[in-house]
């Protein structure tokens, strides 16, 4: 397993925004943008999660979070009750596709929802040739499976009450592949395609359904890599540094709001060119590629 380092061990002193800061960070959007509406976001205890449930409390959403970790679901709702926010917590596993079911029958009672966005994901790095069958299982059933149940259920839901709704994914659009995590970018493009195909076939529900592909976004999960990989993160990009979580947050708000109503079956690479150029090595580089 990877070593763990606390954030005084950090590349750059600590890893991702504070509630404090993610509180208090500039936005173009107008406070009162999502009045009215109630934004779901999955895995929204931490990092991209909980950064894109608190911008969307800020511009006037109620907020229903759900995720594994119900002590951090519950920290988030403090402060996203501070914003003035409604919020309804769900603590359970998307791979739980009875759960899910019965946390949108629950949601539909207390008013339904107008956005969804599938942030909650789980994954582990190791060299694939090492993958054992419960590891694997375990990332495509969290990462494929569960977004699925998320998407399927709030579709039926949206089509027999006759509600427009969208869909945000989180993926990986790393098209040359990422080294170190094979099973996730696996079940990440299988979300990709998945989301291509239903934008067209729930068009006609006035669903949209688009995805959003971090590059290296500086999160608590850096604490997850060996120091001497997470360290080169932020060149892993010509920018050559790394992203926030709050700049992902913003581009789910960017879709959601009516700047994205034209907007269906799409990914937004949100990388700093990553894709274009650079590498990343969750584990470092081997030594047989270092020429």
């Amino acid at each position: 397993m990877a070593k763990r380092y606390s954030k005084a061990d950090a590349p750059e002193g600590k890893f991702g925004a504070t509630d404090e800061e993610l509180a208090n960070k500039p936005t173009v959007f107008r406070n009162d943008l999502f009045k009215g509406k109630r934004v779901l976001v999955s895995g929204a205890g931490s990092g991209i999660g909980k950064a894109t449930a608190y911008l969307f409390a800020r511009l006037g959403a109620d907020i229903i979070i759900c995720g594994r970790n119900e002590e951090r679901l519950e920290t988030a709702r403090t402060w996203l009750e501070k914003f003035g926010a409604k919020t309804e917590v769900h603590a359970l596993s998307i791979r739980d596709d009875e759960a899910v079911a019965a946390m949108f029958d629950r949601i539909w009672e207390t008013g339904g929802v107008d956005v969804v966005v599938n942030n909650a994901g789980g994954q582990f790095s190791q060299k694939s040739i090492d993958f054992a069958v419960k590891g694997w299982k375990a990332v495509i059933d969290t990462n494929l499976n569960g977004t699925w149940y998320m998407m399927q259920n709030a579709a039926l839901k949206w089509r027999d009450a006759k509600r427009p709704g969208h869909i945000i994914n989180i993926v990986a659009d790393f098209w040359r592949g990422m080294p170190d995590a094979a099973h996730t970018c696996a079940a990440r493009a299988g979300v990709t395609y998945l989301s291509k195909t239903v934008a067209v076939e729930w068009a006609e529900y006035d669903i949209q359904v688009n995805c959003v592909a971090p590059g290296a976004v500086e999160t608590e999960g850096f604490g997850n890599y060996p120091p001497e990989a997470a360290e080169t993160f932020k060149h892993a990009n010509p920018m050559m540094h790394t992203g926030e979580s709050h700049d992902i947050a913003e581009c789910c708000v960017y879709l959601a709001a009516p700047s994205g109503k034209f907007v269906t079956g799409e990914i937004i690479t949100v990388d700093g060119g990553q894709q274009l150029w650079g590498d990343l090595w969750l584990y470092g580089k081997p030594d047989y590629f270092k020429v």
